[in-house]
């Protein structure tokens, strides 16, 4: 059975344009949502979902209706061909059904992965770069050795709460507790 899916990202945008061309080209089924395709929660693509049952074909106007990324297409196209379900789209052509549609969609699985890997490759350099000019990373100190000997200072006299010395030295109480119990 062939299921369409549909999806506008506004309210006041139509859904005719796509509902008539699923459902001129065979699909029983028509779900939709009117929301922006970066939202996680989708009522009528989990619908769809639902749905969809081995042998099935998911059907969608275009690739950029069914998925927020092409991360997210890869993952969703790949979880239905597990569950042996066939996915297609109409405007750029592709049917995962067919041999030729299945290169093409795995090329662009390819192209995503390869792109991961630039970014991991260039967060890596990036990083590096930065060491070498002395730029150390994780969170900004916030008591230096100065600071921690005054806290040791304030913490002598039983006057002082641990509430009162946080204030006078501008720090919270994990921070504290964390540079105090670190100095010893």
């Amino acid at each position: 059975m062939l299921i369409g899916y549909a999806r506008v990202s506004t309210e006041e945008q139509n859904l005719d344009l796509q509902t008539d061309a699923l459902k001129k080209a065979g699909c029983a089924r028509v779900f939709a949502d009117k929301a922006s395709g970066v939202k996680l929660e989708r009522k009528g693509l989990n619908h769809t979902l639902e749905m969809l049952r081995p042998g099935d074909v998911l059907m969608v106007w275009r690739l950029d209706r069914l998925g927020r990324s092409l991360k997210h297409l890869i993952e969703l196209v790949t979880e239905l061909e597990q569950k042996e379900i066939g996915f297609c789209s109409l405007t750029e052509n592709i049917d995962s059904t067919t041999p030729g549609g299945k290169l093409v969609f795995h090329l662009f699985g390819a192209l995503a992965e390869f792109e991961r890997n630039l970014i991991r490759e260039r967060t890596k350099a990036g990083l590096a770069a930065a060491r070498a000019r002395g730029r150390k990373g994780g969170r900004v100190e916030v008591m230096d050795e100065k600071k921690i000997r005054q806290a040791q200072a304030l913490m002598a006299d039983p006057q002082n709460t641990i509430t009162d010395i946080c204030k006078t030295l501008g720090v919270g109480r994990t921070s504290f507790y964390k540079y105090v119990k670190k100095a010893g």
